[in-house]
């Protein structure tokens, strides 16, 4: 079976998205929406999607619509996420909240939900249309209730592991493994498959965003993109604080939450401090093996998958240079 690249795929995918038409009024709300679409990004979900259906068959441009709508829908969390904490930038551009103000922030967004369940209904099959809408109404919900968590998680400090992994679960990883799922269902997968491709998917989003929380601390700011060390200086109940707090004697947890607490400090010196505590407790060997784990699980069920390895191997190098790992 022809395959093609992820690399095609998310040139073909850009330039479609990119063709989308806002032709339509009034202005104040779909240029919020081609603004946000146009800043780019990595097109992870959409090429997911495509690797999927690639899978079991050919055509991908038959998809086009369903991988744009999963992409929308991505871009309109943002939109919301943004808004709800009052971030500046997002790809190196002003926010549409500051760009424009908050209420465009809402209504496009608003605007973007709607679109994603019209694109992923376009020339959709009638056959897989209840499955479809099925497995993305309940993932976008999904998110939602992700979100929900991370805004309560802000305001306690006896957020559990098992609760954190949970959210990043919701808020993450479902919309990777709704891509994966929606795609094997369009291409004619069976539920087995289509399943544990979803799983692949959720293990995979795990794997990523433990990942990201390792690098806020021990990245290399050239290679992760960002500074280091954003994650302490706002409390973020990430894995590597939530673990930290867990196994930390009583004297090193009572300094670490006094620099929770403490409101008048040097940025660089509470992460500095923040920092020696996670080596002294070993969190970073801690969160390696997590990650590690995951993506173990995740290339299992990903050997399960009833294709030829060689087809799933596209799939599979997509995901690998996600994690910048070498099998």
């Amino acid at each position: 079976m022809n395959q093609q690249s992820s690399e095609h795929l998310m040139k073909q995918i850009h330039a479609y998205i990119e063709s989308l038409p806002y032709s339509r009024n009034p202005k104040g709300l779909y240029d919020p929406i081609e603004y946000v679409l146009s800043l780019g990004g990595k097109r992870l979900r959409p090429v997911l999607m495509l690797l999927a259906y690639n899978l079991y068959k050919e055509d991908v441009e038959r998809i086009f619509p369903q991988a744009a709508a999963i992409e929308t829908y991505h871009n309109f969390t943002l939109l919301h996420d943004d808004l709800m904490d009052n971030a500046e930038m997002r790809r190196g551009k002003p926010v549409v909240h500051k760009k424009w103000n908050p209420n465009a922030a809402i209504l496009s967004g608003d605007a973007m939900l709607i679109l994603s369940y019209q694109f992923m209904m376009q020339d959709c099959p009638a056959q897989y249309v209840k499955s479809v809408m099925e497995v993305f109404g309940q993932t976008a919900l999904e998110v939602c209730e992700g979100q929900q968590w991370d805004m309560e998680f802000e305001t306690r400090t006896d957020v559990t592991v098992e609760e954190y992994i949970e959210m990043i679960r919701l808020k993450t990883s479902v919309l990777l493994a709704g891509a994966l799922k929606i795609g094997a269902i369009l291409g004619g997968a069976s539920e087995d498959d289509a399943q544990l491709l979803y799983d692949f998917g959720v293990r995979m989003g795990l794997a990523f965003q433990l990942q990201d929380d390792y690098l806020d601390v021990y990245g290399d700011p050239a290679v992760f993109g960002k500074k280091i060390g954003g994650d302490i200086l706002c409390n973020k109940k990430t894995y590597m604080l939530i673990t930290a707090l867990e196994k930390a004697d009583a004297q090193t947890r009572r300094e670490l939450l006094d620099w929770i607490a403490a409101s008048n400090y040097v940025p660089s010196s509470k992460i500095e401090a923040v920092t020696a505590i996670y080596n002294k407790v070993g969190i970073g060997e801690i969160c390696q093996q997590k990650i590690d784990q995951y993506y173990e699980e995740a290339k299992a069920l990903l050997e399960k998958v009833s294709v030829e390895d060689a087809l799933k191997q596209n799939l599979m190098d997509f995901v690998l240079k996600l994690m910048n790992r070498k099998l």
